[in-house]
């Protein structure tokens, strides 16, 4: 499967793209890798070896998201795609989402009469998503950089990823929608308290957003029971905290036959005027 609205990130020309490489009109080339995805970070728009989370990150995350922890926010994402734009479409959707990961989000939007394409900056996530998910299209670029036209997707889903609302905007179609998820008050609360000794909540100050008009807001909270020590730790693993988490609280929690935490997600769903 090929894809068929990606541009070069060198020259902002038009990708022609095949079983095996994409180029432009002006001959950049770029290869299609083994595992279903195209690079499209040129290195000049590097600023490390290897930018984005680490591979350590990236399989906790894997593996945390395959237990079903986060399923609920997966499910009540889609359900807003299905009532916001599949249900109000007279054409085919595309959707981009927008530092994907793994494409845990990414998959789940996928329907017979849509095109999704995934983005983010850690290679390494995005080979294990190019491979677990063939039927999207998977690319290693950078957020601030898109390889895509102006104008083209109808749907940006933002998971705990950066939002850049000039760039964002650009490649939205008029009355596109971009749907973001940031930590609430409450997430993972129980989780900090065993790193820092006063523990704060999220703030839940609302995004510099300018451009974009706000539809839709809402809350997600429920409580997670980890079914494993294991599950607990791939869950400080995949956060930026776990940073700050000693040896020791890592111990721990991996001794603790039960964990409890909080999911406190923040939705907000925007719409891009005509």
């Amino acid at each position: 499967m090929t894809a068929q609205h990606y541009t070069c990130p060198l020259c902002h020309l038009a990708l022609v793209g095949d079983e095996r490489v994409y180029r432009c009109a002006n001959n950049h080339s770029f290869d299609r890798a083994k595992e279903n995805y195209v690079n499209l970070l040129p290195v000049q728009f590097k600023q490390s070896k290897s930018p984005g989370d680490n591979k350590a990150m990236v399989n906790a995350r894997r593996e945390f998201l395959q237990q079903g922890y986060y399923q609920p926010l997966a499910d009540r994402l889609v359900a807003l795609y299905e009532k916001f734009c599949v249900s109000n479409a007279d054409h085919a959707n595309i959707v981009l989402d927008a530092g994907c990961g793994e494409g845990f989000y990414s998959h789940q939007h996928q329907y017979d009469d849509t095109t999704v394409y995934g983005v983010d900056i850690a290679k390494d996530a995005i080979k294990k998503a190019g491979k677990k998910y063939p039927q999207c299209h998977f690319s290693v670029a950078t957020l601030s950089k898109l390889p895509f036209a102006d104008n083209l997707f109808s749907w940006i889903v933002s998971v705990y990823a950066p939002i850049l609302e000039q760039e964002f905007t650009r490649v939205l179609s008029d009355d596109g929608y971009l749907i973001t998820v940031t930590p609430a008050k409450q997430h993972l609360l129980a989780l900090k308290q065993h790193i820092y000794l006063e523990a704060k909540e999220h703030d839940e100050e609302k995004l510099a957003i300018e451009k974009l008009r706000l539809v839709h807001q809402e809350n997600l909270n429920y409580e997670m029971v980890m079914k494993t020590a294991q599950d607990t730790l791939n869950l400080l693993a995949m956060t930026p905290f776990a940073f700050k988490a000693s040896e020791q609280v890592k111990t721990t929690l991996a001794a603790l036959k039960t964990f409890r935490c909080q999911a406190d997600f923040l939705i907000r769903l925007y719409q891009k005027p005509q």
